[in-house]
């Protein structure tokens, strides 16, 4: 699976986030990409993806220890940013996990628990995506395609943000953005030949 348009993909090191297997998966499509933590290297990419792993305060702690937040609000206010599980949380302006924490802001919204009667948190593995507007990403990738969850919060955000769901108790935003901010709850990376598709058309951007 050739990505086509070439250019650099920065993906942000900030000790939060699964960096290799994301990396693999862009190498797997001949996507160039490099992990970093250096704003020169992070300005002059053509394309940035922020991954994440954990706790919203802790990850924000992270990327203000290695004064990466008013830069990272700036870049992805010129090139493409896709924000992944964690990294999507991260672009709204609140996160209700252990206390209530300032996100980046670059979205309209918060990120609080799942409320899901009956169904075990975290929401963890497959799940179905329903479409509700166009979006870059899903092209090539029909509605209804199974991607791979893992999390306890979810985002509350305006309908107008949201892409796609997918349902678990409650309807989970699945993918969000506005213009060329994308923020993906679900792994692409671990989500087989859809999310492959996704990160490639990502690239293209």
């Amino acid at each position: 699976m050739r990505a086509g348009k070439g250019g650099m993909t920065a993906i942000i090191d900030y000790g939060r986030g699964n960096l290799f297997s994301l990396q693999n998966a862009l190498e797997f499509l001949e996507i160039p990409c490099e992990i970093t933590s250096d704003v020169n290297k992070i300005e002059n990419a053509d394309r940035i993806i922020l991954p994440g792993v954990g706790a919203f305060g802790d990850a924000m702690q992270q990327l203000q220890a290695r004064s990466l937040t008013s830069f990272l609000r700036r870049q992805a206010k010129e090139k493409p940013f896709l924000g992944i599980c964690l990294g999507m949380q991260l672009l709204f302006g609140t996160g209700y996990e252990f206390g209530e924490w300032e996100g980046l802001g670059l979205l309209q919204g918060e990120v609080v628990p799942i409320e899901a009667p009956g169904l075990k948190i975290p929401h963890m593995g497959w799940n179905s995506l329903r479409y509700h507007r166009e979006n870059p990403l899903l092209h090539g990738v029909p509605e209804g395609t199974y991607v791979y969850f893992v999390h306890s919060f979810r985002a509350k955000t305006p309908e107008e943000n949201v892409a796609a769901d997918c349902e678990y108790g409650e309807a989970i935003p699945a993918l969000v953005g506005r213009g060329t901010l994308f923020g993906a709850q679900f792994h692409p990376e671990k989500s087989g030949r859809a999310g492959l598709q996704m990160l490639k058309n990502f690239s293209r951007l």
